[in-house]
């Protein structure tokens, strides 16, 4: 296999690893994920408790019916050894008792067994209540802490919110202050236009015909008196200038 295949190879493990350490870094990003999952492990451990000490429970049953028959058969025995001396028959007394001392000799011990367990379930048992509410003041601190951690989450997205409204109101005031800029300079030129066009520089062509028509005869009629009076001015100096001489 050449060295290119197996750096390709190499370099899609590593990749691979990746993306599962990925996966399981992201599993519990959440925190509300990562209280629920250690909730549902502390359950899992209390139930398995729980299982343990129904197996021990049972295995104490069993050993206490066990104890009960070989009770129940030494006491059958004494009766039969007691029945055999008053019938004088020593030897079947002799073999009721024997068997009595066999049923004893299992009996003791296994008292002391149902006892040992008794007290291995009693120890269980108290550890089981602790743990169990453990897990319940868990589950209690854990419905706080999500409540507190989706009331913080949706504090945040409103505020996230807030400042994206609040930045779209900022650029909106930019437009309206290059809106306004762009009007006073329109409204300035439309001004200046104003001006060039009423000082003669430029024809306002927006105006009809006939209003240039009615300028023109305005001014005509102006002009008119005006050239009237001044010729008039002309001949009384000129008259007088004649009786002078």
């Amino acid at each position: 296999m050449c060295t290119r295949t197996i750096l390709g190879i190499t370099n899609r493990i590593i990749t691979l690893l990746k993306q599962i350490l990925n996966s399981l870094l992201n599993k519990f990003q959440d925190p509300r994920q990562q209280l629920d999952y250690s909730y549902t492990k502390q359950v899992e451990a209390l139930n398995k408790l729980r299982r343990d000490i129904a197996r021990v429970v049972t295995a104490k049953k069993q050993l206490e019916m066990q104890k009960t028959r070989l009770w129940e058969n030494i006491r059958v025995l004494e009766e039969q050894a007691h029945r055999s001396i008053e019938q004088n028959r020593e030897d079947l007394a002799r073999l009721a008792l024997e068997r009595k001392n066999v049923n004893l000799l299992q009996f003791r011990p296994l008292k002391k067994q149902i006892d040992d367990i008794k007290t291995e379930q009693d120890k269980l048992e108290q550890i089981e209540k602790q743990l169990a509410l453990k897990v319940e003041q868990f589950r209690s601190k854990k419905e706080i802490l999500k409540a507190q951690y989706s009331a913080a989450e949706a504090q945040v997205r409103i505020k996230e919110n807030i400042t994206g409204v609040s930045e779209e109101l900022a650029g909106l005031g930019t437009t309206m202050d290059r809106a306004e800029e762009k009007t006073e300079k329109m409204m300035a030129k439309a001004q200046a236009l104003d001006e060039m066009i009423d000082s003669g520089v430029l024809t306002d062509y927006t105006h009809t015909s006939d209003d240039i028509i009615e300028r023109e005869l305005k001014q005509v009629n102006i002009d008119d008196p005006v050239d009237e009076e001044l010729e008039k001015l002309k001949a009384e100096r000129a008259k007088k200038r004649k009786n002078l001489w």
